[in-house]
């Protein structure tokens, strides 16, 4: 190769090196701020209407029904998980759900929480957890919580307070949009966690902020459309 032939050479592979360099600059930058920000999604506290409680959420993973919901770690923070079957082939007939997911996570103090997740694109799919238990013979009470998130802002859903006999379950769930429009055949996905009636009901809550906090990071007001 002649020495002209070699300092085209060089000069081509400087010139590759700088594009690619940019290209990874902007990739590192485009990476850290979806990171700092979070995903946007919506989330209220009803499939069917709007309610005052329709806020923005920033979560730090995908939540929507474009990625593979199980794919979610098996371990957040203190939390790990493990996979459970869903044994009530009913859950699959009545509701035909398109992804769903159910485990349970435990901590080192030996506190549990059940993770359910059902996404969806028709109504078929979504109802009052609420039903379910009413149907079984449990007493049910159904308010509304706000949980902090920890970079700001709070997360507002659903709480459900279940007693049979001597069993008590908490629940809190709340439904996610891919944005404002809330259209069913975007996907809708409902996200609950539920815990037994172990201590106050204000356990229960820090105990699901402190697991949400690994899903969500902060929340805002939802701009009037």
């Amino acid at each position: 190769m002649s020495p002209r032939s070699l300092r085209s050479l060089l000069a081509s592979l400087i010139l590759l090196a700088g594009i690619g360099l940019v290209y990874a600059q902007r990739a590192a930058s485009s990476f850290a701020l979806r990171f700092d920000t979070g995903i946007q999604y919506v989330v209220d506290l009803d499939f069917w209407q709007r309610t005052g409680s329709e806020q923005i959420v920033y979560a730090q993973m995908p939540l929507d029904l474009s990625h593979e919901l199980a794919q979610l770690p098996l371990q957040f923070g203190l939390w790990r998980g493990e996979d459970v079957a869903q044994t009530n082939v009913e859950v699959f007939i009545l509701l035909e759900p398109e992804q769903y997911l159910q485990r349970l996570y435990r901590n080192q103090a030996g506190d549990y929480l059940w993770l359910s997740i059902i996404g969806g694109r028709t109504s078929r799919t979504f109802h009052p957890p609420d039903i379910c238990y009413d149907a079984d013979g449990w007493k049910t009470e159904l308010t509304s919580r706000t949980l902090p998130l920890p970079a700001g802002g709070d997360l507002h859903g659903m709480w459900l307070a279940a007693e049979k006999g001597d069993t008590g379950h908490r629940a809190f769930y709340f439904y996610i949009f891919p944005d404002a429009q809330r259209n069913p055949e975007d996907g809708v996905v409902l996200v609950k966690l539920t815990g037994g009636a172990q201590g106050s009901d204000a356990d229960t809550l820090r105990l699901m902020q402190d697991f949400l906090g690994h899903l969500l990071l902060r929340s805002a007001a939802l701009p009037h459309l």
